[in-house]
């Protein structure tokens, strides 16, 4: 079973807690780094958070919640240790995994529903990084080149 760090804003605390249970429920180790409410809260922060968690190797992987998926998706970017994937459904999930060995993947509350948000889990959490040609395009991800332009990076 995998070790699991989850964490939304407000938008996403529901969508959240039914995640956790269910993950909990399968036999994960689940770190739910807030918030512990409803209450209006930034998703940066939280974000930020997560991203920290995974890169530090506290967790294997990361389930970012906010309203839309967005914003908590580029927080959690910023940290050139996180690959995190917003996806709202399982073939997109999968794909993340597979092609850009995602570390994190971030669901949108408002826009989809539980089902699909565990479909969307299950895949990303049961499907491998395929290697091979990925690998260079990975790396070049978390240290991209000082080059400019496209045809200098080839």
């Amino acid at each position: 079973m995998a070790r699991i760090a989850i964490a939304s804003d407000h938008a996403g605390f529901q969508l959240k807690t039914e995640l956790t249970t269910w993950l909990e429920a399968g036999g994960h180790e689940v770190t739910d780094l807030g918030p512990s409410t409803g209450e209006r809260v930034d998703y940066s922060d939280y974000g930020y958070d997560l991203a920290e968690h995974i890169a530090l190797g506290q967790s294997q992987y990361g389930i970012a919640i906010c309203g839309s998926g967005i914003g908590i998706s580029i927080a959690v970017n910023r940290h050139p240790g996180c690959r995190c994937a917003l996806v709202s459904e399982p073939v997109a999930a999968r794909l993340s995994r597979e092609h850009n060995d995602a570390n994190v993947i971030a669901l949108g509350a408002r826009l989809v529903e539980v089902d699909t948000a565990k479909a969307c889990v299950q895949a990303f959490l049961t499907t491998d990084f395929a290697r091979g040609r990925h690998v260079l395009r990975v790396e070049k991800l978390g240290a991209p080149p000082g080059l400019t332009t496209t045809e200098q990076r080839r």
